[in-house]
């Protein structure tokens, strides 16, 4: 329950994931959701088992963190500019319930997206980590209850928002539509911003 709680907290901030999710639950349908959870969760798997290995201790170098903000924010700006590009000449939405297979998976967006999100891995590197070492002192059912914890709250939130867009999409005319993407577009391309300024920032400094 404490990492279900935890778990809330991270997931509801607004990031790349929530807006990629928005994005693709327009044109593709609730379904999106726990598609893209999914592959949210497969990446987060794979982080918690290596920092039971140690990992953690070297994300938090500035090296490292620089050059995930960097390598994040570039795609980060590459995502913007399908998003911006389709908002210039989206004129409307397919509300015939048929799923359009356009763009990245949803399991392949879920793992890309959260991958490119620097901060992402420095939460894991500290708070995450403590809290997972705390839980593992449980033992291995401690750790394996922290981690379905986390990730239930990323299906609760997304599942949830995937629906209430999808299930709103009749409300979007095109130009609603076109703005939305446009606001998700310009949020991307200031998230990206900040990483590739962040990952410059440390890259600096661990040369210093």
């Amino acid at each position: 329950m404490t990492s279900l709680v935890m778990g809330f907290s991270g997931a509801i901030m607004p990031g790349p994931l929530l807006t990629v999710t928005i994005n693709e639950s327009l044109r593709r349908g609730a379904r999106i959701g726990p598609q893209i959870a999914s592959g949210h969760a497969l990446l987060e798997l794979a982080l918690v088992i290596a920092i039971f290995f140690g990992l953690g201790t070297y994300i938090t170098l500035p090296s490292v963190k620089g050059t995930i903000g960097i390598v994040g924010g570039l795609f980060l700006f590459w995502m913007a500019y399908g998003i911006l590009k389709e908002s210039f000449h989206a004129v409307a939405l397919d509300l015939s319930g048929k799923i359009t297979e356009k763009g990245l998976s949803p399991w392949v967006a879920g793992i890309t997206v959260t991958a490119s999100n620097p901060y992402w891995f420095l939460w894991w590197a500290t708070a995450g980590a403590g809290a997972l070492m705390v839980a593992a002192g449980q033992g291995i059912l401690g750790a394996i209850s922290f981690y379905i914890g986390h990730v239930l709250s990323d299906y609760i939130w997304f599942m949830f928002v995937a629906f209430t867009v999808a299930r709103g999409k009749r409300l979007f005319t095109p130009i609603v539509y076109r703005v939305v993407l446009g606001v998700c577009g310009l949020f991307l391309v200031g998230l990206a911003s900040y990483f590739v300024y962040s990952g410059t920032s440390f890259l600096l400094l661990s040369k210093s």
